[in-house]
């Protein structure tokens, strides 16, 4: 059986609720083990057992956050060359437009050489204020429904050996 981990970081919620969503729609498909796991619950060893990954972060001072960055600063050098081909994809919530911390994300993937099998998905919430920042996010359904696709497409090419 083949598994997809699906590691997240969240302070608001926006991030789990992406992460949630397409993990759900990821346990569709009966013959892929999905793991969903916190950033810092999640070591070297997951990643080694996994087949595919999903990487969700909030965007925080236009990077991902610190403890995904601690994610992968604990992970790098001891998986480097073991999961050469893998895919990925990655979700970021974002408050103003996400591209840093995506572009973060696409540069350590391309040192662990692991495949992107879609483009990123970033979830613009517009949070620009100290209050709309530490508030509780709410995930719409429509972009909820685009990281669940994302998430049982991962799950459907690792399924089918597509990658």
């Amino acid at each position: 059986m083949k598994t997809l981990l699906i590691v997240y970081h969240t302070m608001t919620g926006g991030t789990q609720q992406m992460a949630e969503a397409a993990a759900a729609a990821a346990r569709d498909q009966s013959d892929v083990s999905v793991e969903l796991k916190r950033a810092v619950e999640t070591g070297p060893d997951d990643v080694l057992l996994a087949d595919g990954y999903l990487f969700a972060t909030p965007e925080n001072l236009a990077t991902m956050s610190g403890l995904m960055k601690d994610f992968f600063d604990r992970c790098y050098y001891p998986v480097l060359d073991r999961v050469n081909g893998r895919p990925y994809a990655a979700m970021i919530c974002a408050g103003s437009d996400g591209q840093g911390a995506l572009r973060q994300i696409e540069r350590i993937a391309l040192g662990w050489r692991l495949n992107a099998v879609a483009p990123g998905i970033i979830v613009c919430t517009h949070a620009q204020t100290p209050e709309r920042i530490l508030a509780r996010k709410v995930i719409g359904s429509a972009d909820l429904a685009r990281c669940a696709e994302l998430g049982a497409g991962l799950a459907a090419g690792l399924s089918l050996g597509v990658f």
